[in-house]
């Protein structure tokens, strides 16, 4: 059995091609994709974030929304940028979101990637300190994160206080109990995949990660969960971990998908640079008849080793059509994988 969870960018732009014109209307319709989702069996609604673009920014109003509207459906990210984030202040709103969503949240979060402006995080507030890199600085925010949301009190409550508190030092409200475990790294490299295991995060690797090998995404990323359950281990946590990998699949099952993707099928990789010294690869598009799409789906070895499965959608598209496109892989491609 294997999640299957969609993951939406959010992007909206005033064209005539797009069914996503506003930012209202790429909040509204990433709701009601959630519901969708949940209706038809999937296990997941996830939510990139990205700042100073026409996409999803700000999750938790989103987050909590969708949660409050469904009731068995995963919610997560893929992934906050913790460059940009107060922890405190973030604690608080994922410990809400949480709490209306009956604790569903699997939050996604990361270094971030490249940015639409230069050192975005310096208009939120946010500088790297002395001998810093903006890479620890995001580490260290997660580091502070995760500390709170352990719900053990930090801080010295005043003597004599607006409103009558429990005995010790306070904590952060409102807390919710276990979300500490369902915190998620994005990890780009096998280093850092490694160093979520020793911090007790779950892994989320996308379709896209630094190439440290020359082999295929699919070889460097199943060899990349590897390392982290190995690391997991090492480190002695007592729950399982879970391991997320992310994919632009599309089942050609009628005229309209063979019109939007019916030549998007790619069968190779691409290599990229995320900035000049960090070259990367980006996995392939599948899209194709439903019998030839599993025989490709059974030999990626990511897909094979993750839990989780995100299918990456076109939100543009419009909220029935990737209904279509999730329905589809659940209907005709995960049972032939045993997926279902």
């Amino acid at each position: 059995m294997k999640k299957i969870g969609f993951l939406s960018f959010g992007h909206w732009a005033a064209s005539p091609a797009s069914q996503t014109q506003s930012g209202a209307d790429a909040l509204l319709q990433g709701i009601d994709l959630a519901v969708a989702a949940e209706e038809l069996g999937a296990d997941g609604a996830f939510y990139r974030v990205h700042h100073f673009a026409r996409q999803y920014a700000s999750p938790f109003p989103l987050l909590a929304a969708a949660g409050a509207k469904t009731s068995r459906i995963e919610l997560g990210t893929g992934v906050i940028d913790m460059r940009y984030e107060n922890p405190l202040y973030m604690a608080e709103n994922a410990g809400a979101a949480d709490l209306i969503s009956g604790g569903r949240l699997q939050l996604g979060i990361s270094r971030g990637s490249g940015e639409q402006v230069q050192q975005g995080y310096r208009y939120f507030g946010y500088a790297p300190g002395e001998d810093e890199t903006h890479a620890d600085m995001a580490r260290r925010h997660t580091a502070v994160f995760l500390d709170v949301l352990r719900g053990e009190g930090f801080a010295e409550p005043e003597p004599n206080p607006m409103f009558p508190n429990p005995p010790g030092k306070l904590r952060l409200e409102p807390y919710s109990e276990d979300l500490r475990e369902r915190i998620w790294w994005g990890a780009a490299s096998n280093a850092t995949a490694v160093w979520a295991a020793k911090m007790g995060m779950n892994l989320q690797s996308s379709t896209l990660k630094t190439d440290e090998t020359g082999e295929p995404l699919h070889i460097q990323q199943a060899a990349q969960i590897r390392a982290f359950r190995e690391a997991w281990k090492e480190a002695g946590h007592e729950r399982e971990p879970r391991t997320s990998v992310s994919r632009s699949i599309f089942a050609l099952v009628n005229d309209q998908d063979r019109a939007y993707f019916g030549r998007s099928g790619e069968s190779e990789d691409h290599i990229g640079f995320l900035d000049p010294e960090t070259r990367a690869i980006f996995g392939r598009t599948y899209a194709a008849e439903p019998d030839k799409l599993a025989e490709q789906l059974a030999g990626d070895e990511a897909i094979a080793e993750a839990d989780t499965l995100l299918l990456t959608v076109p939100n543009q598209l419009g909220v029935d059509y990737n209904a279509h496109v999730i329905e589809a892989i659940l209907t005709h491609v995960a049972p032939a994988l045993g997926w279902r």
